[in-house]
């Protein structure tokens, strides 16, 4: 797709308003509810799909679906980060009110950050087609590794912060309490951060690990520096929104890392071979239309067996728990016997 830089600035100016609105809405701490972030995250993925749409209706059918399937695959992506996000601000017991702040900024942090990544990738794979190898195998051994971590079902889940957020806290100091939605305060004549400001920079930075397999990921979609930047922007605004609508619905999806392992693999795959076709061996390439489906049908089969085995789950908790009622009832009438 050929993007002249009047709709690169158009683009950037376009999502900076919307984050604006975001901002102006949200502005003030406050829990937010079930409606709220419903409404919200119903515009963002109408959005999304309105801009996809407007592509397919300007001529551009390949780059249309190359963003719904980029979107698709990071929006599935960062429903997993949010598990991070649930751990983060427990760890840090971020009141309710604090947290959609929280979110908002992290995410902007995520946004620029991962606009860094994608030019870097496009630039390197501009130049060098042998990266392709690289990004497949790595998006191949992450898929395995998705599945050895489900494999483990880890009861015990816990955060650890990454040096650079432990370097920061050592140079500025932390204080001790939140001080509303303020990011520094001055102690003793020196500046230091609240831990408002640290959650920030945990969500923003912590967000580098997860596009170590979201970006290679999308880049097997599409090398379009333009489809990746757009669809990882409409994939991250979202997600503020998305944390407090399936916040409690998480634990529910027990596959999701076998889908997300899947659709990993098959893109991983999907790279290999277009890295093969590069260097002229005549090997089959999968097309977006098929990549969309796979990714699709995936979340699909994955959310459907998901909330089956929760309910199954659930129905043999509620029988333990009866039966152990039971256990203790009968334990007590025998007693009483005993006594009388």
């Amino acid at each position: 797709m050929d993007v002249s830089m009047t709709l690169w600035v158009t683009t950037v100016l376009g999502l900076c308003a919307l984050i604006a609105v975001d901002f102006f809405i949200g502005r003030k701490p406050h829990d937010v509810s079930i409606k709220e972030a419903g409404i919200w995250t119903v515009v963002w993925i109408v959005l999304a799909a309105l801009f996809g749409v407007g592509l397919l209706v300007a001529g551009e059918s390949q780059a249309s679906g190359e963003f719904f399937a980029g979107f698709i695959t990071e929006k599935s992506l960062s429903v997993d980060n949010l598990f991070v996000f649930i751990l983060i601000m427990a760890k840090f017991s971020v009141p309710t009110h604090l947290q959609q702040r929280v979110l908002l900024f992290g995410v902007l942090i995520a946004l620029v950050l991962r606009a860094i990544f994608i030019a870097a990738g496009a630039a390197v794979i501009a130049n060098f087609s042998w990266v392709f190898y690289i990004f497949g195998a790595f998006l191949i051994y992450t898929a395995w590794k998705l599945i050895q971590e489900a494999r483990a079902d880890e009861e015990e889940e816990d955060w650890e912060e990454n040096r650079l957020l432990k370097s920061v806290e050592k140079k500025f100091g932390v204080s001790d309490r939140y001080e509303g939605t303020k990011l520094f305060i001055r102690k003793n004549g020196k500046k230091i951060m609240t831990p408002l400001m640290v959650v920030m920079l945990a969500i923003g930075t912590t967000d580098v690990l997860f596009a170590m397999d979201s970006i290679p990921a999308i880049f097997g979609l599409t090398q379009d520096p333009y489809i990746v930047f757009t669809a990882n922007a409409f994939a991250l605004m979202g997600l503020r929104q998305l944390y407090f609508l399936i916040g409690g619905l998480l634990r529910k999806l027990v596959h999701l890392s076998y889908g997300l392992s899947v659709i990993l693999g098959f893109i991983g795959v999907k790279l290999v071979l277009h890295a093969l076709h590069e260097n002229g061996v005549h090997v089959p390439e999968i097309s977006i239309p098929v990549s969309l489906s796979v990714i699709c049908g995936v979340l699909v089969i994955t959310t459907i067996t998901s909330l089956i085995a929760s309910k199954k789950q659930e129905q043999q908790k509620q029988e333990q728990e009866k039966q152990a009622a039971a256990e203790a009832t009968a334990g007590e009438t025998e007693k009483d016997s005993i006594e009388a």
